[in-house]
Parts: structure tokens; C-alpha cells; sequence
């Protein structure tokens, strides 16, 4: 298993389209569980509906966490889609 904890410096938070392009890329590892947590709350990164229902503001610390096979690919993915839509630092 393998995680991050990264800093959302988005002014809108985690917004629809970048969580759109995030969902995308993490629903590409079949064989890795990809999650994402805030404020406690754990939900499966490859369903919008969830990542959108934890309301990520900008400011926020938030973990993603890779499990299973392609865990370091899925992660390092995940981690720079959100780097190039600005989202995280």
C-alpha cells in the first residue's frame, strides 16, 4: 500500500473538473484500490459522485492512497494530473 498526503491550493477546492480528470486516471488501474481521504471520510477515487460528495475547499490537506497491483504507477499518475491542473502542491 502505498499514500500521500498532498496540500489542495485550488481557490475553487476540488472542484468537478479536475476530480473528473482524477477519477479518469485513477479508474485506469483495475487491480489498485485508489482512495482518497478528508476530514476522516475515505471514498472510492474512481467514482465522481463520491470524490465530490467530501466538498474538498482549497486549503485542505487530503491522503490518497493506492492499494494493489500498479500502486506506485497509480499514485505517482494521480499525483501529477492534479500537479497540472494546479490543484495540489
Amino acid at each position: 500500500m502505498k499514500e500521500t498526503t498532498v496540500f489542495v491550493i485550488d481557490p475553487v477546492g476540488l472542484h468537478a473538473r479536475p476530480a473528473t480528470v482524477a477519477v479518469n486516471a485513477a479508474s485506469k488501474f483495475k487491480g489498485c484500490d485508489v482512495k482518497v481521504t478528508f476530514k476522516g471520510r475515505s471514498v472510492n477515487m474512481k467514482s465522481i459522485m463520491g470524490v465530490m460528495s467530501l466538498g474538498i475547499p482549497t486549503q485542505s490537506e487530503i491522503t490518497i492512497t493506492c492499494d494493489g497491483e500498479g500502486e506506485d504507477e497509480a499514485l505517482a499518475q494521480i499525483e501529477e494530473v492534479l500537479r497540472t491542473q494546479k490543484v495540489i502542491k
